[in-house]
């Protein structure tokens, strides 16, 4: 027990869980209508702190799940912890004082833009840097780019070349219609990635760059020790700590909200750093895990954990804003910009062309890294 409950992560509980009842107790009087800079400043550091530190713990936990489940349940839980967080944010600023009908397209495509160009590049480059070619799982990697394709194709391409409400937006049975296929069709995927087809999300023996169906002796065995009974309350004793971490999150989220519109609004900034900060927020402890997975030469891994994370994001963010703006009567616009489009089509094309040598290379890395640094050029000069 003292292994699983340490006193770091007794310690860390404790921090975030006074933070988020002391916050609850005097949230009248300290966000108020009228928020000065000075308290806005403050009560952002201390959210951002509570909840990245909550964010950390929370890939902590997940990260051991992973390893006592195996892939892809492991690294499964992590991403779905980690959007679930995501979806509650964007909710949280949806239904908060200021509009924000863009909110839910701004956090998305950030997270593609990040996710996609900045981790994936410095997995990349810092992963092959090392072990020169490093091998991963061709098809099931080209299975996370089918559900780009048709998720991020449908929920941010197709709103602008449709009358729908106009401006971007879904009429209501457009939205149930594409939310619901949305989710049976990412229902589907986990289904078949995790029962029959899991061998796809395995890293391959070197050499091999897949895993033939049916599965080999070795990854039977793996599965096999993954399953093990003595680990079972372990497992349930990790899940309870990973809700603990995640709850706090969802606590502050309408607080967070309040102060990033105070900061927007206030300096000026462009609407879509509101979308940038939410991903940065919540990606950062699972883009950390994906890098340091790459730089152990577990490239499957880091792409189960990015590639996983925008697939899962779609198909969890989407349908959840749709529903909020329909329950709430709150307009939601999910068509991108001109120059939004392009970047998407460029990430797209970019991590095919990247991921169909079935081997990674440093200069991969490079430009990636590259058409992130146009995409935050183009954030603050469009």
């Amino acid at each position: 027990m003292k292994t699983i409950v340490t006193t770091k992560t007794i310690v860390r509980l404790l921090i975030i869980w006074i933070v988020v009842i002391g916050l609850m107790i005097f949230e009248n009087q300290l966000f108020k209508a009228t928020l000065s800079s000075t308290t806005a400043v403050v009560l952002f550091m201390v959210l951002l702190t509570t909840i990245l530190t909550a964010s950390f713990g929370v890939v902590k936990e997940a990260d051991e799940l992973a390893h006592k489940l195996g892939e892809p349940f492991g690294t499964l839980i992590l991403t779905l912890s980690i959007v679930a967080i995501e979806v509650v944010l964007i909710a949280a600023v949806m239904l908060g004082p200021a509009e924000s009908p863009t909110i839910g397209k701004d956090s998305i495509f950030s997270v593609m833009m990040i996710i996609m160009n900045l981790v994936v590049g410095l997995c990349i480059l810092l992963g092959s840097s090392k072990h020169q070619e490093q091998e991963y799982n061709a098809q099931g990697t080209l299975t996370y780019f089918s559900m780009i394709v048709i998720l991020g194709g449908t929920s941010l391409l197709l709103p602008n070349f449709i009358k729908g409400s106009g401006d971007g937006s879904f009429t209501t049975v457009q939205a149930l219609f594409i939310s619901t296929i949305i989710i049976l069709v990412y229902v589907a995927f986990l289904r078949y990635q995790l029962k029959g087809y899991h061998h796809l999300y395995i890293q391959p023996m070197a050499g091999t760059l897949e895993i033939k169906y049916p599965k080999q002796k070795l990854n039977s065995q793996l599965d096999q020790d993954h399953t093990n009974l003595d680990n079972k309350k372990q497992i349930w004793i990790r899940s309870i700590l990973l809700l603990l971490m995640i709850l706090p999150i969802v606590l502050l989220s309408h607080q967070m909200a309040i102060v990033v519109d105070y900061g927007i609004e206030t300096i000026q900034l462009p609407l879509a750093l509101g979308g940038i900060l939410i991903a940065i927020i919540v990606f950062t402890p699972e883009s950390i895990t994906a890098v340091k997975a790459a730089i152990n030469n577990e490239f499957q891994r880091s792409i189960n954990l990015c590639h996983g994370a925008f697939v899962s994001t779609v198909g969890l963010t989407v349908p959840a804003v749709l529903l909020v703006g329909l329950l709430k009567g709150k307009l939601v616009l999910f068509g991108l910009s001109d120059t939004e489009t392009v970047l998407f089509v460029m990430t797209l094309l970019l991590s095919l062309i990247s991921f169909l040598g079935k081997r990674t290379t440093p200069i991969l890395g490079v430009i990636h890294l590259a058409l992130f640094a146009i995409y935050m050029l183009l954030v603050f000069n469009p």
